[in-house]
């Protein structure tokens, strides 16, 4: 049946991190006992201040359509965070409120890329970048690093892949997949770098911002000569743990924001009239709110790292944000375990999926075929327990 769909159908990769909770899932129904550290989802509740302004938009029958770009009041919070957290001044002409962040990406390069455009990625990247610039008709450039880097890619480097093609790059800090965070002097000299390349925009994908142990986060639109040719891109599924609520925004320069609304308007149109409301309680509040989840995370971190380390062949960074780790498992490429031969990355998370009953994702869909990714946005227990089985199996 594929002859019946399009080229760009038939050529687009399912997400790497989705089809492996799909795996997941299926076994766990057929009665294996999976541990799913595979997925980027906070397991915390939502705090219960938000779950109020829902109900109290519920009872208040917010049920009608919703402006393309966001309900004004959400668009009014939006620009005040901004400029709490970020020191951005956005008006609110410049704020465009889409259903999750992913979407808010896609529409930015649907928008702005042609085919034949080339897109800066920075490896490692989170896996739905590229498919997103292909979609586009567009050619993502990878830049590679690894864990001897910090999984950092320095000034100098990006300069040596822009073309005359280049129409846009795309940051990450903190990062999903390694949870390495670019630091404020490693981000201006990036901008010093394409301040000589008038033509370039960066997407900034920001998400993570208040998942950080201890470090400054720094927003790359906060330098004045980036600030025009930067988009921004947040949402409340992370830090809020409101995956499901799927908000995500942008903070661009308005004409960009008006292309972004005009092709959205022709997709999904407003994001949900609910969770918009309750996406109002969750950036307006002070982010002490979320600390505790950060303090668990940060705890989650240590240990896994510290029951990870005691694993032959295992090789670790220290993530500063974020909730993941992005070991290099590349010592056990070339060997056959219990009958399992190991090739690559791929290969090192299957195996541990269906020996270790652990559900991990391969690094070769981040752009980083050495590693693979474990998130800890899992309970201590799930972590101690997952460990101990992959220590097994590997033994």
């Amino acid at each position: 049946m594929e002859k019946f769909l399009t080229n760009k159908i038939n050529n687009l990769p399912a997400s790497a991190t989705l089809a492996m909770a799909a795996k997941a899932r299926e076994l766990k129904n057929n009665g294996v006992d999976i541990i799913g550290l595979s997925l980027g989802e906070p397991d915390f509740n939502i705090p219960e201040f938000i779950k109020e302004a829902a109900i109290d938009a519920i009872n208040d029958n917010y049920n009608s359509y919703t402006p393309v770009d966001g309900y004004s009041d959400l668009k009014d919070a939006i620009c005040k965070k901004f400029e709490r957290d970020n020191q951005l001044n956005y008006n609110p002409n410049q704020i465009v409120v889409s259903t999750g962040a992913k979407q808010s990406i896609a529409n930015v390069v649907q928008a702005m890329v042609k085919p034949g455009d080339e897109v800066i990625l920075l490896a490692p990247f989170w896996v739905s970048y590229s498919a997103i610039v292909e979609m586009a008709e567009g050619i993502p450039v990878v830049i590679e690093s690894g864990i001897d880097d910090n999984f950092k890619v320095k000034a100098d480097k990006i300069e040596d892949y822009i073309s005359v093609k280049t129409k846009m790059i795309i940051l990450n800090s903190p990062n999903n997949p390694s949870g390495s965070m670019y630091s404020e002097d490693e981000l201006r000299a990036i901008g010093e770098v394409l301040s000589k390349y008038p033509d370039i925009f960066i997407l900034s994908d920001e998400i993570y911002e208040h998942i950080n142990y201890g470090n400054h986060h720094f927003s790359f639109a906060s330098i004045d000569e980036m600030y025009e040719r930067t988009i921004t891109i947040n949402g409340v599924a992370k830090a809020f743990a409101m995956t499901g609520w799927r908000i995500g925004y942008i903070g661009a320069p308005e004409w960009i924001a008006k292309a972004c609304t005009k092709l959205q308007g022709q997709v999904t149109s407003g994001a949900n009239c609910i969770a918009q409301k309750a996406t109002i309680a969750a950036i307006s509040a002070e982010v002490n709110e979320i600390k505790y989840m950060v303090k668990e995370f940060e705890s989650r971190r240590e240990l896994i790292i510290n029951l990870l380390s005691k694993i032959e062949g295992i090789k670790l960074n220290n993530p500063e944000g974020a909730f993941y780790i992005f070991p290099d498992v590349s010592f056990y490429f070339g060997k056959k375990i219990d009958g399992f031969e190991i090739k690559n990355s791929s290969d090192f998370s299957m195996f541990l999926l269906e020996k270790a009953h652990v559900a991990t994702v391969t690094g070769s869909a981040f752009g980083c075929p050495n590693n693979i990714r474990i998130s800890y946005a899992s309970s201590k227990e799930n972590i101690i327990e997952a460990t101990k089985r992959i220590y097994k199996v590997l033994s």
